[in-house]
């Protein structure tokens, strides 16, 4: 089988015209990036064209170092979808240069169910990233200057928030001191890198409507704290404008093509351990305004991604989901159910038939938003007949629809039962979305129905840093926000080594943060890891490019 990037290759695009042309957006409305990328503007997006448009997201089960394919399923049903004669566009999220160079890889789908052009997407694309890279540099070096300079409202230098970001792992990084030199250097201060991905300015982005919103949510931005325990936000030291300004076009989507010449838009991207994992509420409304079927995904699993797209995107945005899909593997399964990861080509129905538990909750999950989940088992050669069977049985027990997705190998060809099985729910499901809990609960309640609910949890426990920062949240009126909460992708609970559905643990809230300009809080359950580190042997050593500007390596 050739690579992904060998299949991208071999494939033939379209210019870039010719794909907006089946949205029909004119070409002059176009922002074109050379003949195969175009950012498209914000006028575009219209309340009325989004009526009656069906919105279908694709999340999965709990991960595993295995991978399960939701961005490669995504791609697949998309195309599948336009192959029953469904206008639809899949609209993601754009991929963190750290994980590219690291172990992950991209995010630009698999085999033949890819976005284009794939190198593009996968290295600079349109600067996005960069940008944002800018935007929050630009407000850590103007809290620098404030506090040496003038400091009107004294902002203490030991209460600051605001870190560096970077778009590359580097452990190196992570805690460090500047300001070092003498009284001319600035105040030494310690403080750290997270990478872009884990920016402020990332979620800001995914959650804007315009560039007006856009400048007020930057100017809400918690940068610390004074001497006497008032807040500092980046309004306060005018750094909003110049920072919108930076993000003139980073707030315009980018329209590509699938492998087969259909539309995707991909726009941002938040991580979903510790934002909401989903691309832009602009990229989602433009793909509505568009197109009748949006494909779109979460990251990690329903408690994590989803969660926050339902409860975070969806209510800020206005947005009504009609479907939802939950990627599953028969080697994650089996990962769940206790197999080491050098087994899981093995058969092992037994193996399978426990770690089906871990679907069953995600189900149940996407079930408490009143939406009809459909299980796409991602297909690998090594599944064997009597795996697959034993989960299609088990799901037709539970009532659920399940389809095979062979879209890696075979393009939109490999999806079309899932595609017409999710059509079928997504027009049996007009307007039932519901939010797990409304905005305006006390914050307790929030974190403990997200933990009790959907992790799974028996109750939350809270740091007394957690309840100081609880105290403090309340005292500046931000306790009706949206909770964000962060933990590991690797299991249902706080603990990443508890696998498939663990019962009766406790949450532990070790402390919240205040994202006050994206718009919501952060509970912080356990580590988590705001910039990863190389591995051993890093994607990076593998990738080159020669005289020609061919590139080789990159997956």
């Amino acid at each position: 089988m050739k690579s992904d990037l060998d299949i991208a290759k071999s494939a033939k695009m379209r210019p870039i015209t010719e794909i907006a042309d089946k949205l029909q957006i004119p070409e002059d409305d176009l922002h074109l990036y050379g003949k195969y990328i175009a950012k498209l503007p914000l006028k575009l997006i219209d309340k009325q064209k989004m009526q009656g448009k069906k919105l279908v997201l694709v999340t999965a089960i709990t991960p595993t170092p295995a991978g399960e394919g939701k961005t490669t399923t995504s791609i697949g049903l998309s195309e599948s979808l336009n192959k029953i004669g469904t206008k639809t566009a899949v609209v993601i999220r754009e991929p963190s240069l750290g994980p590219v160079f690291g172990i992950k890889g991209g995010a630009a789908g698999g085999g033949f169910a890819q976005v284009l052009p794939m190198e593009d997407i996968n290295l600079h694309f349109t600067g996005d990233i960069a940008v944002i890279e800018k935007a929050h540099n630009l407000l850590s070096a103007l809290i620098d200057n404030y506090i040496q300079s003038k400091n009107e409202v004294g902002l203490d230098p030991r209460k600051v928030t605001w870190k560096r970001v970077m778009d590359m792992n580097e452990r190196v990084l992570r805690n460090i001191v500047v300001g070092l030199g003498g009284p001319k250097q600035g105040v030494p201060r310690e403080t750290g890198f997270d990478i872009t991905s884990a920016s402020e300015i990332m979620a800001i982005l995914c959650l804007s409507k315009d560039l007006v919103d856009l400048k007020e949510k930057m100017g809400n931005i918690l940068i610390g704290f004074t001497y006497d325990e008032k807040p500092v936000y980046a309004k306060d030291i005018n750094a909003q404008g110049a920072m919108a300004a930076l993000m003139k076009y980073a707030i315009m989507p980018n329209l590509v093509q699938t492998i087969e010449g259909n539309p995707a838009i991909i726009h941002g991207g938040p991580f979903a351990n510790i934002a909401q994992g989903t691309n832009s509420l602009i990229g989602t409304k433009m793909g509505l305004s568009l197109a009748d079927y949006v494909v779109t995904e979460a990251g990690f699993a329903s408690e994590l991604g989803a969660e926050k797209f339902f409860n975070i995107k969806c209510q800020y945005g206005d947005l009504s989901p009609n479907a939802a899909v939950i990627v599953a593997t028969i080697r994650a399964l089996k990962y769940h159910g206790g197999v080491p990861l050098k087994e899981l080509t093995t058969p092992n129905v037994e193996a399978v038939r426990k770690g089906i538990a871990n679907l069953e909750k995600h189900i149940e999950n996407i079930k408490k938003f009143n939406l009809p989940p459909i299980v796409a088992i991602n297909k690998f050669a090594t599944d064997s007949e009597e795996e697959i069977q034993l989960i299609k049985d088990h799901c037709e027990s539970l009532g659920v629809k399940v389809a095979l997705n062979e879209a890696w190998e075979k393009g939109g060809e490999g999806a079309i039962e899932l595609a017409k099985l999710v059509k079928e729910a997504a027009e049996s499901c007009p307007g039932c979305f519901d939010p797990l809990y409304e905005l305006d609960w006390e914050m307790e309640k929030k974190i403990e129905t997200v933990a009790c609910e959907l992790y799974g949890a028996k109750n939350v426990e809270y740091t007394v840093e957690a309840k100081v920062d609880i105290k403090r949240i309340n005292n500046i009126g931000l306790n009706r926000l949206p909770v964000c909460i962060a933990k590991t992708q690797k299991s249902l609970s706080d603990d990443q080594y508890k696998l498939n559905r663990p019962k009766d643990f406790t949450v532990k809230i070790r402390k919240i943060e205040i994202a006050a300009g994206a718009g919501f809080v952060i509970p912080i359950a356990g580590t988590i890891m705001r910039m990863p580190g190389l591995p051993k042997i890093p994607s990076a050593e593998k990738i080159d490019i020669d005289n020609d500007g061919n590139i080789s390596g990159l997956f």
